[in-house]
């Protein structure tokens, strides 16, 4: 069995904040590959299914950002799962909005969640790392993260959510690889390289016309030569 969880804050005053693009990744999860319904356990949201062969729980925190290792702490002790077996969904400042990133242990740098995290379990368990960008100044971040997603940032959130849905089953297998290379293809998919127009065939030379031949003389050999002594 896996724990999947993603980060946020509770609450519809929240729900569009860019800090908690860990909430919105589950739900996408949980609506596509026919999700339970959620219901109230561990400090948090949880709704359970299949995703492939693996049987997967979901958790979102109700403790708010600062306190999810309460949350995630109860789960683990619930299912008596190894941390190796967590994937934490969270928001990510140091990568450009849209790409993504896994990570299995390391440190929290910084992130609020994360720490609370460590401090109930240590860090021994899998990320990913959700791109929303950096606002250019550290004292910016609090509002930052707190701030609803734009209109604008539809355009790449979008397909990463369909990235994230498409390729669950993947990462739910522990098949890293194979879940940043279906992300991939939803976010930046391939170019369509254009078909060149054919060459056009060179035009066929026009049919040469036949030599005339020039017309028979009136005069024979002989009276040509007479007329060349005519006084």
């Amino acid at each position: 069995m896996k724990l999947f969880v993603g980060l946020g804050n509770p609450g519809p005053d929240y729900a569009g904040n860019r800090h908690n693009i860990g909430f919105m990744a589950l739900d996408r999860i949980a609506a596509d590959h026919g999700f339970g319904p959620w219901r109230k356990a561990h400090h948090g949201l949880m709704s359970e299914g299949r995703l492939g062969a693996e049987k997967v729980a979901l958790l979102k925190p109700e403790t708010f950002m600062n306190l999810s290792g309460q949350a995630v702490h109860a789960a683990v002790a619930f299912y008596k799962l190894p941390l190796a077996d967590v994937v934490v969904f969270h928001d990510e400042l140091d990568l450009a909005p849209g790409k993504l990133r896994t990570k299995m242990g390391g440190g929290h740098a910084g992130h609020n969640g994360l720490r609370s995290i460590h401090a109930h379990l240590g860090e021994a368990y899998g990320r990913v790392r959700l791109g929303i960008g950096h606002p250019g100044h550290k004292d910016a971040v609090a509002g930052y993260v707190l701030h609803d997603f734009s209109k604008a940032d539809r355009d790449w959130l979008d397909p990463l959510m369909d990235g994230i849905s498409d390729a669950a089953l993947a990462l739910a297998a522990g098949d890293t690889a194979g879940f940043l290379n279906l992300v991939a293809l939803r976010v930046s998919p391939p170019r369509k390289v254009p078909r060149a127009a054919p060459e056009a065939a060179a035009p066929a030379p026009a049919p040469s016309k036949p030599l005339e031949e020039p017309a028979p003389s009136p005069f024979s050999a002989l009276q040509k030569l007479a007329q060349k002594f005519r006084p």
